[in-house]
C-alpha cells in the first residue's frame, strides 16, 4: 500500500476514532491529543503494518496501548517515593488514617438542610436524589414532568444557599 494510500485509508477511520478517544479520556482536548499520537504512531509504523489486515482494529489498538501508556505514566509521575530509611511510599494508604468529623458535621447539615425543605420540594428530590428519573417521579407523584423539574430545582437551590458554607472557596 503506498503512503498516498494509506494515509486517505487513515483520514477516513478519523471520524471513528474520536468517539473512541473520548471515551478514553473523558476529555475532548485530551481526545484530540491522543487521536493525533494514535496518527502519528500509525505513519511512523506503516511499515509494520500487513497488508490485507483490518486496518481500523490496527488504529484502535495503537489508540489503546497509547492511551494505556500515557496512563500509567502519569501515575508514575504522581507517586512520590520517600528516600528516608524507612522507604515508604509517601502516597501509600496502608497506614492512613481517616478522620470522618468534617464528613459527620457536613452530613449533618445536608441533612438537616434537607429535613426543613417542605415536603412539595423534598420528596420530588430525594426521589431524583435516589435515581428515579423526571417521568418516573411524574407518575408517581402524579404531577406534571414540568413541576417535577421545577421543584427540584428549588429544592436545589434552596439547599444550595442553607449550606454555602461548603461551596467553593475560590
Amino acid at each position: 500500500m503506498t503512503a498516498l494510500e494509506f494515509s486517505y485509508k487513515v483520514d477516513q477511520l478519523t471520524s471513528s476514532l474520536k468517539p473512541f478517544a473520548l471515551k478514553l479520556t473523558r476529555d475532548m482536548e485530551d481526545a484530540n491529543d491522543l487521536l493525533q499520537e494514535t496518527i502519528l504512531k500509525a505513519f511512523t509504523n506503516r511499515d509494520k503494518f500487513a497488508e490485507g489486515t483490518n486496518l481500523k482494529a490496527w488504529m484502535y489498538t495503537i489508540m489503546k496501548n497509547t492511551f494505556i501508556t500515557n496512563y500509567q505514566r502519569m501515575v508514575r509521575r504522581n507517586t512520590f517515593i520517600d528516600t528516608t530509611q524507612n522507604l515508604h511510599y509517601i502516597n501509600s494508604t496502608g497506614s492512613t488514617i481517616q478522620n470522618n468529623a468534617y464528613t459527620d458535621f457536613a452530613m449533618r447539615d445536608i441533612n438537616g438542610a434537607v429535613d426543613k425543605l417542605q415536603d412539595s420540594y423534598k420528596v420530588p428530590f430525594m426521589m431524583h436524589f435516589r435515581g428515579f428519573k423526571y417521568h418516573e417521579i411524574a407518575d408517581k407523584l402524579n404531577i406534571p414532568i414540568g413541576t417535577v423539574k421545577n421543584r427540584i430545582h428549588i429544592a436545589r437551590k434552596e439547599l444550595k444557599t442553607k449550606l454555602k458554607v461548603y461551596g467553593n472557596k475560590n
